[in-house]
């Protein structure tokens, strides 16, 4: 399977999260995702809780990757986002409350990604999540209510999933 990896270098500019949004909706459309296909619209979503980590937490520039299936070879596969920085600090567990404005960030991301962890790089941190692109009349992944079943995600050092000893909790790349 051919894949497409390309990467933004953003500034810690709270700025740069729309400017990354923009970027991966672009790199989508080239890939053959539609922008209107529920994996399209759930990985700008994560594109914007990480870059929203790494830019408000880190204070320091970070990278964002894509690796996206080629158009002739996008059915059934996986496309990976990951963000890097040079902050050596790992995601912690945060217990958001209920009026807090923050703190949710990486409970979305383990909610919507098919799997997500982190690893370090260099001086600093790699966090990653992947999602599974399927066609929804053929969602394997269903029980016979149509809702999806969690898989765990314990492959990465650092790598929370769905049971990975921190339900109920929000996550904060700091």
């Amino acid at each position: 399977m051919q894949v497409l990896q390309v990467q933004l270098e953003i500034r810690p500019d709270p700025a740069e999260v729309g400017r990354a949004r923009k970027w991966a909706r672009s790199r989508l459309a080239g890939s053959g995702i539609g922008a209107d296909e529920p994996i399209a619209e759930t990985l700008v979503l994560l594109v914007s809780e990480l870059v929203t980590n790494a830019v408000v937490h880190t204070g320091c520039p970070a990278v964002v990757r894509l690796s996206l299936p080629e158009p002739e070879t996008a059915e059934g596969a996986t496309v990976r986002l990951e963000v890097a920085d040079a902050c050596s600090r790992a995601p912690v567990p945060r217990c958001a409350g209920g009026e807090a404005t923050g703190g949710r960030g990486l409970a979305l991301v383990d909610g919507l990604a098919d799997r997500w962890g982190w690893s370090v790089e260099g001086t600093g941190k790699r966090i990653w999540c992947e999602l599974d692109r399927s066609d929804p009349s053929e969602d394997a992944g269903a029980d016979q209510d149509g809702a999806r079943c969690p898989e765990p995600a314990f492959e990465t050092y650092g790598s929370y999933g769905a049971y990975g000893g921190f339900e109920g909790f929000a996550y904060e790349a700091v």
